[in-house]
């Protein structure tokens, strides 16, 4: 088969197919610590198809078998600062008695990749080794240096991964101001027959929160109004409860605008209820209302420890993701919702970040995704989860999600993430391929 993209009749499409295969079957389970297989195998996997296609890759480890990989790739304009792209390597834990595949096993089923990883994210990496070997075989390099980190620890905090790479190996990312990894680039299919394409420019903030309710221990066959498990169990459904307002951010607004034209509403019926725009998205529903607004939910109980014992303590886990710029104006409110006699204490934080929504970066993915998709069109997304990008944002860095899939429409595919029977279609692998391709010629 002739490559669409250099005329090299030595180069396959389905060389990106073999490409995630082959890292599906790398075992690289986070089970947040570092007992696991970690990513070594991996990240050796991905230097060597690096070092085949004339880079000079580095494997950093930040614990044994906890493996990042970074190289540069010279470009055509050197004088400009080098364009960060970034992948992780690791993925969540599957139970095989849920799956209808084994989740390693890569297998090819009716056109599509099965297995942990084939959405999030391995299929990005396959797409990046796959396009870096063919331009440097066909004497293409990319428009500007490009300074490609594929990552550990994702999956859990990115301590040993992104932040760590941030914190002791800050020359990788010396003169870097812009970055393209994960966070969006999938499409999803409106009633017209067209497509939208997310383009991650923000980012909510997380917040892993610990809460203890402190009461009155005692006997369980006696009357007890300072009951911690009570006053937990009544802070909790507070937080659950709550129903936090809608607030456009600047991504959230031109998002709710591109999709009510998209859906031929006006602007002015669009802003004056997001939440109906969103809601007839319906393969992302849930995930774009909650873009639209902070979230809190509990996600953990753990209190007493025999059935005839009130404790004097009872603990919980809520995950929060707040939206940028409001992170005092959510705490004011988490607080009056916990209420008396519940503490809390940070878990793990992180920050949210909104990008650019205009620019050369945005301009150039909005011109490949519109030469391989007529009917497609980029519309910002402000990431309801968590990405790497946290780490390189201080960095002085914009950071933009798009890993691009054109996916057929019955796919409901957002619930593939961290979901059973992972899988991604061939052609929307090679899709990706092909506007990646475009990107590293435009920016």
């Amino acid at each position: 088969m002739t490559s669409v993209l250099t005329g090299d009749p030595r180069v396959d499409e389905n060389d990106v197919v073999d490409a995630l295969v082959d890292l599906i079957r790398i075992d690289t389970t986070n089970y947040a610590d570092d007992d696991g297989p970690g990513e070594r195998g991996a990240a050796e996997y991905a230097a060597s198809r690096l070092t085949d296609a004339g880079l000079d890759p580095l494997v950093l480890e930040s614990a044994p078998r906890r493996a990042n990989v970074v190289t540069r790739w010279a470009g055509l304009d050197r004088t400009r600062p080098p364009l960060l792209v970034h992948g992780h390597l690791d993925v969540v834990p599957a139970r095989a008695d849920d799956w209808s595949m084994p989740p390693l096993c890569g297998d090819i089923v009716d056109d599509v990749v099965w297995g942990r990883g084939a959405v999030d994210m391995k299929h990005f990496i396959a797409q990046m080794l796959v396009l870096v070997e063919r331009r440097q075989r066909a004497g293409r390099p990319p428009a500007r240096d490009v300074v490609l980190v594929f990552t550990a620890d994702e999956e859990h905090t990115g301590q040993r991964g992104a932040f760590w790479l941030a914190d002791n190996h800050r020359e990788v990312f010396e003169g870097i101001t812009d970055a393209i990894g994960e966070g969006g680039g999938f499409s999803l299919p409106m009633p017209s027959g067209r497509r939208l394409y997310t383009l991650g420019t923000g980012e909510k903030g997380m917040m892993w929160t610990k809460v203890t309710a402190s009461g009155r221990a005692g006997h369980g066959s006696m009357v007890n109004t300072e009951n911690a498990v009570t006053r937990l169990a009544q802070a909790m459904t507070r937080v659950a409860s709550h129903d936090f307002p809608v607030v456009l951010t600047p991504t959230s607004q031109r998002m709710v605008e591109v999709i009510a034209e998209e859906l031929g509403m006006t602007r002015e019926e669009a802003l004056a209820d997001p939440e109906a725009v969103v809601v007839r998205i319906e393969p992302m529903a849930d995930e774009l209302r909650a873009a639209l607004r902070h979230m809190a939910n509990p996600t953990m109980l753990r209190a007493g420890y025999k059935s005839n014992v009130i404790p004097g303590s009872a603990e919980g886990v809520i995950d929060a993701r707040i939206l940028p710029e409001r992170e005092a104006e959510f705490l004011a409110v988490f607080d009056e919702l916990l209420g008396e006699h519940v503490t809390r204490d940070a878990i793990w934080h992180d920050s949210a970040f909104e990008g650019p929504l205009d620019g050369s970066i945005p301009d150039a993915i909005a011109d490949a995704v519109a030469a391989e998709d007529p009917d497609g069109r980029c519309v910002p997304y402000l990431d309801v989860g968590g990405t790497d990008a946290k780490a390189f944002v201080p960095l002085g860095i914009d950071s933009y999600g798009f890993t691009p899939l054109r996916l057929p429409a019955e796919l409901k595919y957002p619930e593939l993430f961290h979901g059973i029977d992972e899988r991604v279609p061939v052609d929307a692998l090679q899709f990706g391929v092909r506007v990646l391709d475009r990107i590293l010629d435009a920016i």
